[in-house]
């Protein structure tokens, strides 16, 4: 089995930062992608950003130039770097990982349990 933990959110004011950070652990053969969602309420779950096992970064719109995806291979970790924070990135952040595991070889998409970031002043 695969478990993913983020940690890092919290409440900050308009124009502040947060890093949140997520660790897989357990029966990893191998992480390909791995990326951050998040769902505000009343809304679907979205992409924020990816990173592939080889570095190639992509963004949703909304969070370029303020945002960087990053990750340690070593450590089967993930970060993401949220600078000039707004109100409406509020949302329940969720770390997602395309694993192939030892146990379950086939690679599939493994879940955290969610983070809460509040942009508020």
């Amino acid at each position: 089995q695969v478990q993913l933990v983020e940690s890092g959110g919290g409440l900050v004011q308009p124009g502040e930062s947060l890093r949140l950070s997520c660790a897989a652990s357990g029966s990893i053969r191998s992480i390909y992608s791995m990326g951050w969602y998040r769902q505000a309420p009343g809304k679907q779950r979205e992409l924020v950003a990816g990173i592939s096992r080889g570095g190639s970064e992509n963004y949703k719109d909304s969070v370029k130039g303020r945002f960087t995806i990053s990750r340690d291979n070593a450590k089967n970790t993930v970060y993401l770097q949220m600078n000039s924070l707004k109100p409406e990135d509020t949302a329940v952040y969720y770390c997602n990982a395309y694993v192939s595991g030892i146990v379950v070889v086939g690679p599939r998409d493994y879940w955290g349990q969610g983070t809460q970031v509040t942009v508020s002043s």
